[in-house]
């Protein structure tokens, strides 16, 4: 029997998996082509393939050019990361929040974030650098680029009461992101912000996120000395 019309990517990708965990689709057996399912889901075959990039980018799928889409003998399991609302990291500690906009304003990026951004020479961004603090002590600060066209409401909203971390996580719904994780040694800047010795080590993450058509944000966020991060897989 067809399935009734599943028009969205999410519905497609929560059809296939359901699929997969009921072994309709066993592990190590090719499922049928986007073309195929397209017709039988009653949606765009572009809709299907970011469902299955999905699936294939967690590990349950495994593709392949030209050889076709089958279901994982091993399935790998990655560690889940979410874009945490960092007021809600501090109070999840038992510890008071505040933060502060340290500069905010338009501005032409440097080159590697305009790569970053992919935006074009030239183009402002607005360019924001926060500082978060937990019990009055320096947490982390960020340096962020947003482009305002991919988060409609960005210039006008209030960042002072609402951080962007926030502000974006509640109103601009976004499709990927990436994450790099690094470690420095404290220099001036950093020291000064965080109110640490020259030369501390900290913990970075670089993190962007966008939609289909643009990077909606790029940051950098600095913590202060002894900060951990805790995942699952």
């Amino acid at each position: 029997m067809r399935d009734p019309e599943i028009k969205s990517w999410q519905a497609v990708q929560a059809e296939v998996l359901r699929r997969i965990n009921s072994r309709e689709w066993k592990p190590g057996e090719f499922i049928p082509h986007e073309a195929e399912l397209s017709r039988e889901f009653g949606c765009a075959r572009a809709t299907v393939n970011r469902a299955l990039r999905g699936l294939a980018e967690s590990g349950l799928l495994d593709r392949r050019r030209k050889a076709g889409t089958r279901v994982a003998l091993h399935p790998v399991r990655k560690a889940t990361l979410a874009i945490p609302v960092i007021r809600l990291e501090i109070e999840s500690k038992g510890q008071s929040y505040r933060h502060q906009v340290l500069t905010r304003g338009p501005a032409v990026p440097p080159a590697g974030i305009r790569a970053r951004m992919r935006t074009e020479p030239g183009v402002k961004l607005m360019h924001l650098v926060t500082l978060h603090m937990a019990d009055g002590k320096p947490y982390v600060f960020g340096d962020r680029w947003i482009n305002p066209e991919a988060a409609p409401g960005i210039e006008t909203a209030d960042l002072t009461s609402l951080s962007a971390n926030e502000w974006l996580v509640r109103n601009i719904p976004f499709e990927g992101g990436d994450f790099t994780f690094s470690a420095m040694t404290a220099g001036s800047r950093e020291a000064e912000i965080l109110a640490c010795p020259e030369g501390e080590g900290l913990f970075v993450i670089e993190r962007s996120t966008w939609n289909q058509a643009q990077v909606i944000t790029s940051v950098r966020l600095t913590f202060s000395p002894g900060y951990r991060m805790h995942t699952e897989i």
